[in-house]
Order: structure tokens, then sequence, then C-alpha cells
């Protein structure tokens, strides 16, 4: 794993969209996994303009989104298939057939996800998983205790989820309490990870997940495992991680790194 601290949440963000950008560039056939919520905001907005001002080319890219809430139409403003069309999808030039997200309103939820493990496999895999991490340590709606070995599947979402999400729904009573998730499992077979984590309210969950031992009340323990995962934090997020000259360090100081100072 890899921790690189950013100055602020503009920063951070910017620094996963050229991320992505780089892979994309490589690959113009990237299969990126993508992740919704505030946090991810930013980094759609950044991706929107380096379409728009460099070109960045998405015609080839194919996209599995980690969730969907259970329940919701996909045009509902509340459900994670509207979230991508509004931050994403409809401002770059990717094909709507590209981009696949789990169906919340499918009649058998079980065989929805089985399709969508398929699929992805179909795909040859995810070459980049985008991630954020939850309140309580959670990736996608890998709630605590969700198996580190668990693929795609239908999942009751914990009271902090509920309470994060809550305010961008009109009441409490009309948020969703189950979602489609990948799995733990299915997010470790991904070629690789970034997460990004801003603000201080994600610095006390960052540390445990990152420098914390492995545990399924954390999933997002479970990238520890991850061959090729890299973690961009603010400074806010960043904060309680014990070993943060070294992180500091190192992206300073590795080539790899180079161009993105």
């Amino acid at each position: 794993m890899e921790v690189i601290i950013q100055k602020d949440e503009d920063k951070a963000s910017l620094l996963v969209a050229r991320l992505i950008a780089k892979e994309l560039k490589a690959k113009p056939s990237l299969v990126l996994g993508l992740a919704t919520g505030r946090t991810m905001e930013r980094v759609y907005a950044k991706l929107v303009q380096l379409h728009r001002e460099e070109g960045l080319d998405f015609s080839l890219c194919r996209t599995f989104n980690l969730d969907e809430y259970v329940g919701l139409e996909s045009d509902h403003q509340g459900s994670y298939h509207f979230f991508m069309k509004q931050h994403l999808f409809s401002k770059i030039n990717i094909d709507p057939r590209n981009t696949h997200l789990p169906n919340g309103m499918a009649s058998d939820l079980a065989k929805e996800c089985e399709d969508y493990e398929r699929l992805i496999a179909d795909c040859g895999g995810i070459d980049l998983q985008l991630l954020g991490i939850g309140s309580d340590g959670h990736i996608g709606f890998n709630e605590p205790l969700s198996a580190l070995r668990s693929r795609t599947r239908e999942k009751a979402l914990a009271p902090a989820t509920i309470k994060q999400n809550g305010p961008l729904f009109e009441s409490l009573d009309q948020m969703p309490k189950r979602g489609l998730t990948m799995g733990v499992g299915t997010i470790q077979e991904s070629k690789h990870c970034l997460l990004l984590a801003t603000g201080k309210q994600k610095a006390a969950v960052l540390a445990r997940a990152v420098e914390g031992p492995i545990t399924s009340m954390i999933s997002a323990t479970a990238l520890q495992l991850h061959p090729h995962c890299c973690v961009v934090a603010d400074e806010a997020a960043a904060s309680k991680l014990q070993e943060q000259a070294y992180y500091r360090w190192i992206f300073e100081n590795e080539p790899e790194w180079d161009d993105f100072h």
C-alpha cells in the first residue's frame, strides 16, 4: 500500500483524477471501477475538466460501479445511476452501453449479483478501482463484519451509513436500508485500487484502515493485502497517521511520482 498526502481536498482530488487519466491514456479500453458520494464529486469534476480541456478520451472505457441502493429506480435523484449520470457520464464521451451499475430494482437480486460478477469477468476484470471510505471504514456497502472474500451481494446498510448518506434524501425514512454491492473479494481482484479520503471526519477511520490490524469490522483494512493499492488523503484525513513523514518522503523521492509533484 502506498499513501500520498496532499495539502487539501482540491489537490487530493486532482491527483486522483490525474492518476485515472494516466491509466486511461495508457489503456484506452480501461475497465474502470467507480464510486459515488460527496468525496467523488470533485474527482469527477476534474475528469470532466480534463476531458473538455485536454481531450481525455473515454470512448472505449468501460465502467463498473461499486454499488446501488435496493428499491430505487435509475432516474430517482437518490440513486447512484442518477449520481453518475449527473456528475460524469453525461459530461464525457463515454458510450452509455459501457457503463454498468447493479440494478437495485431487479426482480431476482441474487441473480442480478451473479450476473454482475459474470459481466466484470467477461470484461477481463477491473483494471483500476476507485474507492472512498465510509465513516465506519466500509468500502462499497461492505459494512462491518463483511467477509473479506465476499462477492457481489445484497447487504443491509449499517446505521452509520444511513446517518452519513441520509442527508442526501428528503428524509431518513426515504433512504433505502439495503443495497447491492461488490464484495470485498471482488474489489480485491481489481488490478489496482485507488482510495481517496478527505476531511478530518475520516482521520480516525483512515488511520485504522491503513495502519491498524486487518479485520472484517473495517472492510477497508483488506486493502493492506492488495498488491497495488494507493491511498490519497488530504492533510486533514491523514492527520492521525503515524507514519506521515515516511509517506511524504516516498512521494517526494520515488521516481514513479515525479510527474505528479
